[in-house]
């Protein structure tokens, strides 16, 4: 006997400042502020370098900083509006970084009819790690 088809979930779609730390499985609609390309780096037996670009994305919530892998840097262009599916924060020196590993998609999609909220980047704000210890 086969196993029921699994149903496949609707995407809950957030916004930008309800991002938190070391949660995956983020989709999200964003505009692509900036992207600059960090560094190139050589990759150990593989055929290609990798790179990666530091986007600054967001929507009329506020802004955080996107990490663009290879192919993914060519989709990050400023003004271009992207649907992020299953992205993950990673914590980089105390502040939150969206990513989207292999385990995720990027899309570009329509133009979205918002102007992103600059003033407000998640990435500037530091988060300290605390154990928290159960009595």
């Amino acid at each position: 006997m086969a196993a029921p088809p699994l149903a496949k979930r609707k995407p809950v779609f957030i916004k930008v400042d309800q991002l938190k730390p070391g949660t995956t499985g983020n989709t999200l609609t964003v505009k692509v502020v900036t992207s600059k390309p960090v560094k190139t780096v050589a990759n150990r037996g593989g055929p290609r370098p990798s790179r990666i670009a530091e986007c600054l994305i967001g929507d009329e919530t506020g802004t955080v900083v996107f990490t663009a892998r290879n192919e993914q840097v060519e989709l990050m262009n400023p003004g271009s509006t992207i649907i992020l599916r299953n992205a993950k924060i990673d914590m980089f020196k105390g502040s939150m970084r969206l990513a989207v590993d292999r385990w995720g998609r990027i899309e570009v999609t329509e133009p979205a009819n918002f102007e992103v909220k600059e003033e407000n980047n998640l990435s500037l704000v530091e988060y300290e790690l605390v154990n928290v210890v159960e009595e």
